[in-house]
């Protein structure tokens, strides 16, 4: 989200999306309010602290692991409010930093990424799950509402592409083997599905999103950017097929993240959706029935004004999947 007003943040979110709203992230707000940031604070007898290059392992807590944990206060302090002005949702969603982002984009104490280390790399994922069960118990105490947990994992082609780089940054990290990948994220989606007794979104809008990894691994919802589909193979079509077919949910990327150069009418936003069905030969009403539409990924360099429309074309398009208009 846009700006650093938690209170107003969260005051939209539950406005324009009563019925599954979420702990929304202000990353302007700097160091600690990022996703990396924000996953950290949340380690259990785990710090972090800020170099020149980003987040690194710290021996104690200090000044900007304080923070971080901070700002993510007084982010439930928000949602809290949020929720009294407008009454319990049925769900609540919070994202968090899965276990190959989070790896990727922390390093160790002497530079390298906590992903070349999996012991280090499992350490961190027990870390942030001890973390998480205390974070969703607080969120169910505040607002009365189940939690739905959203695993981002935005770095996971690059981990498996080996195309992270080194600290020197003349060399890359090595691919992680996909079954090695797959492994962690299972137990990872499997530990956060028994702390929230919800099914796992894991969202991933980077090109190309292993979507058969994804449904492997147990996620009951997939989240991407259906823009990155452009031009998709035949086999990248058929994962989301049987995605679908399986009975895993789509959360669709439909939303343009900042405002266009012609504001779009909710047809011309619902296109890409019925096209992907129809393409892949389903009937459109599994809109209703297995797709959340979102915007592409994430409002964070949208205006304010632009970020309330994504929003409330995000909700009238769920409503529109459900009973679709003549035009459609």
């Amino acid at each position: 989200m846009p700006g650093i007003d938690p209170v107003e943040a969260a005051a939209v979110v539950f406005g324009e999306l009563p019925g599954f709203p979420y702990v929304p992230e202000l990353p302007a707000r700097g160091v600690g309010a990022d996703l990396l940031g924000r996953s950290a604070a949340l380690l259990v007898d785990l710090a972090v602290e800020v170099v020149p290059s980003g987040y690194r392992v710290a021996g104690r807590p200090g000044h900007e692991h304080r923070r971080g944990r901070d700002l993510l206060q007084w982010d439930l302090d928000a949602v809290q409010e949020a929720r009294e002005n407008t009454g319990a949702p049925s769900v609540l969603k919070a994202q968090i930093a899965g276990p190959w982002t989070l790896g990727a984009g922390i390093e160790l104490a002497r530079g390298h990424r906590v992903l070349t280390d999996r012991g280090a790399l499992r350490d961190f994922t027990e870390s942030l799950l001890d973390g998480l069960t205390r974070h969703v118990a607080e969120l169910t105490a505040r607002t009365g509402a189940p939690v739905v947990v959203q695993l981002d994992e935005p770095s996971l082609p690059a981990v498996l592409a080996g195309n992270l780089p080194t600290p020197s940054g003349y060399g890359n990290v090595p691919a992680v083997p996909e079954p090695e990948v797959r492994e962690l994220l299972t137990t990872t989606v499997e530990r956060v599905g028994a702390i929230t007794g919800q099914p796992v979104i894991v969202h991933c809008c980077a090109r190309r999103p292993p979507f058969a990894l994804f449904r492997a691994a147990g996620a009951g919802a997939i989240a991407f950017d259906i823009g990155a589909l452009s031009g998709a193979s035949a086999e990248l079509l058929d994962e989301i097929g049987e995605a679908w077919d399986s009975g895993i949910s789509l959360f669709l990327g439909l939303v343009p993240a900042v405002a266009p150069a012609i504001a779009p009418s909710l047809k011309d936003v619902a296109a890409p959706a019925l096209k992907l069905v129809d393409r892949l030969g389903f009937n459109r009403s599994i809109l209703a029935e297995q797709a959340v539409p979102t915007p592409a990924c994430g409002l964070a360099g949208a205006t304010n004004e632009w970020m309330r429309r994504a929003l409330a074309l995000s909700r009238d398009l769920g409503k529109g999947f459900v009973e679709p208009p003549e035009n459609w």
